[in-house]
């Protein structure tokens, strides 16, 4: 029997449990939530902290089935997914750098720059030093905790008068307490989803990513591929380089990345893992490949065969809401299913739920993935599906 620990139960490992137990492996969610989503996919269910890395090394230490440990579509569990690996003698194609560029901003700037690549300007530290040091900047300025991902404790500040307050908001997301400020850029944004295989990209998806409105920015729309051939090919290298330099030998790997008005690629955030809503299969759909297998089975040990071929186009849209309250009904689900091209329609919340604004990544209702020959017929596919998806919410 091959065994997979899969660490954290939010809806974003659920794809991960799914195709293991399709490939026959055994899958045990670690999540201190017993009422985590993603926990009825599991074949076993272990009821610890994911930050208890010493209390999961104990309690995995004697199962000579554990053949991986894989932290899906999560940067915070990702410094567990190393130690765990390290200690427990299982693959591990993360390095310390990777690691660090996955879960410090700052850091992966200072990579960037090291690098010669361009970027915004910034100041990082604990509330008091970035107070000060800010001063430096040219507003407005995008203030988010270091350590975080999914939109959460971000917001677009305008002038220094705001300044307090959004840094208030960065720290309660911050699990170090520190801060980065960074000068707004303006752009075009795409977000890149790919494999690393011997220290180098295999498959690569580069998507046009539409975001929400300041001052969250939080992501609304994937569509793959996004912009020409000739920026997927600079983006690419772009990416190739920082996975050198970071030594990051094999895993998934995605990226937010921004073409300002000078035409300059700049990459904005990265992480060393699979990504979630829906960004893992997105790629699969337009280049033919099982993403997610792959990433199983690469964590078990083996080296699967990652051979991309074209195949049209797909999007990514999340599904949300504007209100906060109580979702009373969800409409039109099946017949939006239906529809040709949708591939998948994914719930995160049911009828009964507290919803909230889509101001973080957290607060989605689900996702939706869909698949067309060309972005004409992907864009008829997804405005069927507005025009057929309704969700019903009590204001409270």
């Amino acid at each position: 029997m091959t065994t997979l620990a899969v660490l954290g139960g939010a809806d974003g490992a659920i794809t991960t449990l799914i195709t293991a137990r399709r490939l026959g492996i055994t899958t045990i969610c670690i999540d201190a939530r017993t009422d985590a989503p993603a926990v009825e996919y599991a074949d076993e269910f272990l009821n610890v902290s994911t930050r208890d890395v010493d209390q999961l090394a104990a309690r995995l230490a004697d199962r000579p089935d554990l053949a991986g440990v894989v932290s899906p579509a999560s940067d915070v569990n990702l410094p567990a997914q190393y130690q765990l690996a390290q200690r427990l003698g299982l693959p591990n194609g993360l390095s310390p750098q990777a690691l660090r560029a996955s879960v410090d901003k700052g850091f992966f700037r200072e990579v960037c720059e090291s690098l010669g690549q361009p970027g915004p300007r910034f100041v990082q530290g604990i509330p008091d030093q970035v107070r000060h040091t800010a001063a430096t900047l040219r507003h407005p300025v995008i203030v988010k905790p270091t350590d975080s991902s999914g939109g959460r404790g971000i917001s677009l500040c305008a002038d220094p008068a705001g300044l307090d307050d959004a840094i208030r908001g960065a720290v309660a997301y911050s699990a170090s307490g520190v801060v980065i400020i960074e000068e707004f850029l303006d752009g075009d944004h795409y977000a890149v989803e790919a494999v690393v295989v011997d220290g180098r990209i295999a498959v690569f998806g580069l998507g046009a990513r539409q975001l929400t409105a300041p001052p969250h920015f939080v992501t609304l729309e994937h569509v793959m591929p996004g912009g020409d051939t000739g920026l997927a090919d600079r983006c690419r290298a772009i990416l190739d380089e920082i996975v050198t330099a970071l030594d990051y030998r094999w895993g998934s790997l995605n990226a937010d990345l921004l073409v300002d008005r000078d035409g300059r690629v700049i990459v904005i955030e990265l992480g060393a893992r699979l990504g979630g809503n829906g960004s893992a299969e997105l790629l699969g759909l337009v280049n033919g490949i099982d993403v997610t297998a792959a990433y199983v089975r690469a964590a078990c040990g083996e080296h699967p065969a990652v051979t991309p071929a074209r195949t049209g186009c797909a999007a990514m849209r999340v599904l949300h809401t504007t209100e906060a309250g109580k979702l009373i009904a969800v409409t039109g689900l099946a017949e939006a299913r239906a529809l040709p091209g949708v591939v998948d329609l994914i719930l995160a919340a049911r009828p009964g739920d507290h919803v909230e604004p889509y101001h973080r990544a957290g607060a989605k209702l689900g996702y939706l993935l869909a698949t067309a020959p060309d972005h004409d017929c992907l864009r008829h596919t997804l405005a069927r599906v507005d025009e057929l998806l309704r969700f019903e919410v009590e204001p409270t």
